[in-house]
């Protein structure tokens, strides 16, 4: 079996260099290969996952080594194919990570001695999930619009400058951004399920709001928690929309939030969706990212594509 670390080199982990350095130790014992890739500009991971996908197939697991951009753009080379993917969470926000290792508190060392990379006994179990397809790229984690887009832009700003933060930085981004306009328009066209299973729609134009996260995944912006139960295999995308807020009405709801108590929160909907599509109200840039990136569309034709991608869990 090949192992391909795909690295990202400015990702927020100090240790890389000692990590690896044990890593390839023990593959010196192993008969399994190891091989390191470092990126070198957006778009890189996507690419080396997509190679050595076409040239290996199942025979080869292509790890991530960096935080949750690395983490998307690896779903994306890999959606729909034989190989599987690995995380080791050497990121900033790791907010992927979060779900499948089921912690906000994750520590690297304990997954990659988990997964057998120390020891030389590598185990996993490889289980596919589900993904979004987004105008025909792919979301693993959490598309969102409104508050917490403009929270994950500064967050993601303050980190790049002060590493040090770490998910702190999205803490320190959210005063500044409270201090804007709560209230956002779109526009949109949903279908969605209730928790009985039954279908229903929703049609907005436009839809006033102060946050919308639809999620494949549980957490975003550095630990946020808009959809504590989300199943990353049922084939549904859990949403959590957030009617406008009043600036006192918000710094009270951060904590119930971050802590995913989502249905304390009165002007909260959850519920699920299968897809949908949402526009600009004005035909501008939507206030949106996925994955903690944003996206210059006005308009996303989104859908849930069932067990799209091959995941390695710890054992």
């Amino acid at each position: 079996m090949k192992y391909i670390f795909v690295i990202n080199p400015i990702a927020g982990h100090d240790d890389k260099h000692k990590i690896f350095s044990r890593i390839k130790s023990t593959f010196r014992m192993l008969e399994d290969d190891m091989v390191i890739e470092e990126t070198k500009c957006t778009g890189d991971a996507k690419d080396i996952a997509q190679r050595y996908s076409d040239e290996y197939g199942s025979n080869c697991v292509i790890v991530s080594c960096g935080g949750d951009g690395t983490v998307h753009e690896i779903a994306n080379g890999l959606a729909h194919t034989n190989t599987p993917m690995m995380i080791l969470p050497l990121g900033t926000g790791n907010d992927f990570a979060k779900k499948i290792y089921g912690t906000k508190k994750i520590n690297v060392e304990n997954v990659i001695k988990a997964f057998g990379f120390y020891s030389g006994k590598i185990r996993y179990d490889i289980k596919p999930i589900d993904l979004i397809d987004y105008n025909g790229e792919k979301c693993i984690n959490v598309m969102s619009y409104g508050l917490d887009t403009k929270v994950e832009t500064l967050g993601r700003k303050i980190a790049g400058k002060v590493p040090a933060l770490g998910h702190q930085a999205y803490n320190l981004a959210i005063l500044p951004v409270l201090c804007s306009s709560l209230d956002y328009k779109l526009n949109v066209d949903l279908n969605c399920l209730d928790k009985d299973g039954n279908a229903y729609k929703i049609h907005k134009e436009p839809l006033d709001y102060t946050l919308f996260a639809i999620c494949n995944a549980s957490y975003y912006g550095g630990g946020f928690c808009p959809a504590p139960n989300s199943v990353l295999d049922d084939g549904l995308l859990d949403y959590a929309l957030c009617h406008p807020l009043k600036l006192a009405e918000a710094p009270p709801l951060i904590p119930k939030y971050s802590a995913g108590r989502v249905d304390e929160i009165k002007k909260l909907d959850t519920g699920y969706i299968t897809s949908g599509r949402i526009w600009s109200v004005d035909g501008k840039q939507l206030l949106g990212n996925c994955d903690g990136e944003n996206f210059d569309y006005n308009e996303v034709n989104f859908r849930v594509e069932h067990k799209a991608l091959k995941l390695c869990f710890i054992k």
